[in-house]
């Protein structure tokens, strides 16, 4: 006779065996197809655990579907490379990965959505988010990555980078390799939180200083073109006021030889009017003379 732990081992893989093929089926079906398996168990307590499996999300359900259809191999592929480079500090390749993580992930996303189309299921804008969130979690962690593989997902994940992806309740039955994930020391954890928050402060004050120089520079060509402007302008105003000064002695040297001509003038006139009025009367006495 099998010893108690022993049994429950073997009960445990068997929920395993019944929850993959369970979570397999369109979450429409699920429900009916689970309760009709545990009336049909034999074993009390193994048909008590399968009632109590949880319906599979649609997001968790077309994420099983490309896990069932192999899939996944590139992205797991990845997330091994993910975190070569995270160890390695190694800023060019992360910068890299991510952009071939975000591609994968979302193209990924499109054909769950299509293998759930093809089996009469349709997939929302938010369960495609949580399908694009979950495999996400997946290629930033090895036990997301494991609990996805298991084919018995139950509810989508999320990754946040920092802290360890939260397993709880997401998959039906055990989960893989029956043992709870291991959540690193919070001392640690905050020693990662606060590198990172320095690494994205220094990023944000580069990114600032770089700018400011920028603009600092744009400044400096727009002070050096408006100095030039204005020595250019006092020069013209420098030019424009001897200019005005050579005018304005111009100007009273021609009023005084206006003034001149006109004092010469008059007297001119007067010599004249005198000349004229003598020649009158020369005429007039020579008249007189001849008619004696």
């Amino acid at each position: 006779m099998a010893s108690e732990p022993d049994a429950d081992a073997s009960r445990s893989e068997r929920l395993d065996e019944i929850a993959t093929e369970l979570c397999a089926l369109p979450p429409a079906e699920f429900t009916a197809a689970r309760n009709a398996r545990a009336a049909a168990e034999p074993e009390r307590a193994l048909a008590a655990a399968v009632k109590r499996l949880p319906k599979p999300s649609v997001a968790a359900w077309a994420v099983t579907l490309l896990v069932r259809e192999g899939r996944l191999g590139e992205a797991l592929e990845l997330s091994a490379a993910l975190r070569d480079a995270q160890d390695d500090l190694d800023a060019a390749e992360l910068a890299k990965l991510g952009r071939q993580r975000r591609a994968l992930v979302g193209a990924l996303a499109g054909q769950a959505a299509t293998l759930a189309r093809d089996r009469g299921v349709a997939v929302s804008t938010a369960a495609r988010d949580d399908v694009e969130r979950t495999i996400d979690a997946a290629v930033r962690d090895a036990d997301a990555a494991a609990a996805v593989m298991s084919g018995r997902l139950v509810r989508g994940l999320a990754a946040d980078g920092v802290d360890p992806v939260d397993l709880a309740g997401a998959v039906a039955g055990s989960l893989p390799g029956g043992t709870t994930p291991v959540v690193a020391p919070r001392d640690d954890l905050v020693e990662r939180r606060a590198r990172r928050e320095a690494e994205r402060a220094a990023r944000e004050a580069d990114r600032a200083a770089a700018e400011a120089g920028r603009e600092l520079s744009r400044l400096d060509d727009r002070l050096v073109r408006a100095r030039e402007r204005a020595d250019l302008l006092a020069e013209r105003i420098g030019a424009l006021r001897a200019d005005l000064a050579r005018l304005e002695s111009d100007d009273a040297a021609a009023r005084a030889a206006v003034a001149q001509l006109d004092d010469e003038r008059r007297e001119a006139a007067s010599v004249a009017r005198e000349a004229e009025r003598k020649a009158d009367a020369a005429r007039t006495a020579l008249d007189r003379g001849a008619g004696s």
